[in-house]
């Protein structure tokens, strides 16, 4: 396969649609250029070329007249319209390539929906920016700027000079923010997918204290929106962390908007670890807890279970 996109200066939305394309076909050549000639030679040209015709692999969106837009009214640009055509076979891609991944525990619906909640949680603030609706992808800092800031500054420019050698530097620099935005794609679907898979294992989970507290086996599962929606009488969570290899203790997020907790960790706890924290809970291998009381730790089991008891006393 041949991936074109334009030359010059690049910007997030090609960025963005070049690299769903290289992920869904590996080991595509890529060329930038304008020269209408070489862009008709490629199986798919982004953010150049004045058309749009997915099924041709066009993904332009300068041309006169293009009024391409979601139905929130959001205006596509490059990032967007590649997404939209290939994003749900890009998660799948993705997925397929994830250690410990079974193809039957995810449907093409909620493939789709992935590919949906990525473009509304980050490829359509890449089309707001290039397009004008919006300064960047959110704030200074937000995504669109930091794609941006890998191309070569007026001075990289200045030493390159013109011709050749300033080509290859901002291939080279385009390249690097391949590789960058390729990462953030499947970090985004891998966790996506972990949420989806790891489902199961929660549901799973013990429940103890007549309910109150719901014991994973491991930290890392993403558990949050499923205690919040189908758990009600789950006040904490107990879950092992293999990597600090320490059993924790979480509060339950009350509402998805903030840091409220159906209940709080007690008061007299905040932000205090080691000698200090056991002597307030009596439990010798007692860590700490977040001066948010939102998360405490212990060494045992047996010392994180006593933790959560004293928590739940006010609930009694």
């Amino acid at each position: 396969m041949i991936i074109a996109t334009h030359s010059g200066k690049f910007h997030a939305d090609d960025v963005w649609g070049v690299a769903t394309l290289d992920l869904l076909f590996p080991g595509s050549e890529l060329i930038r250029t304008r020269d209408d000639a070489l862009l008709a030679t490629a199986d798919f040209v982004v953010d150049v070329g004045g058309e749009w015709d997915p099924a041709r692999g066009r993904f332009d969106h300068h041309q006169k007249g293009f009024e391409g837009a979601r139905s929130s009214g959001v205006t596509y640009a490059s990032a967007g319209l590649v997404w939209k055509e290939h994003g749900a076979a890009c998660v799948d891609s993705i997925a397929r390539s994830t250690p410990g991944y079974a193809a039957s525990a995810v449907t093409a619906t909620q493939l789709r929906q992935i590919a949906d909640a990525i473009d509304a949680d980050l490829v359509q603030y890449l089309d707001m920016s290039d397009t004008g609706a919006a300064r960047s992808a959110p704030g200074g800092f937000g995504l669109s700027a930091v794609i941006s800031g890998f191309n070569p500054n007026w001075i990289d420019e200045k030493q390159a000079g013109s011709g050749a050698a300033a080509e290859a530097l901002r291939m080279t620099r385009f390249k690097l923010a391949l590789d960058f935005v390729r990462e953030i794609i499947g970090n985004a679907v891998r966790y996506r997918i972990g949420s989806i898979t790891a489902l199961q294992e929660v549901r799973q989970g013990r429940r103890l204290e007549e309910g109150r507290v719901l014991l994973l086996d491991n930290a890392s599962l993403p558990w949050t929106s499923l205690v919040r929606n189908e758990m009600p009488a789950v006040q904490f969570v107990v879950a092992y962390s293999n990597s600090e290899d320490r059993y924790m203790l979480h509060t339950v997020p009350a509402n998805p908007d903030n840091f409220e907790a159906r209940r709080d960790l007690p008061a007299a706890w905040a932000g205090l670890r080691g000698a200090d924290l056991a002597a307030v809970t009596g439990v010798a291998d007692a860590h700490f807890c977040h001066n948010g009381r939102f998360i405490a730790a212990a060494s045992s089991f047996e010392g994180v279970m006593r933790m959560a008891r004293q928590a739940l006393e006010g609930l009694d």
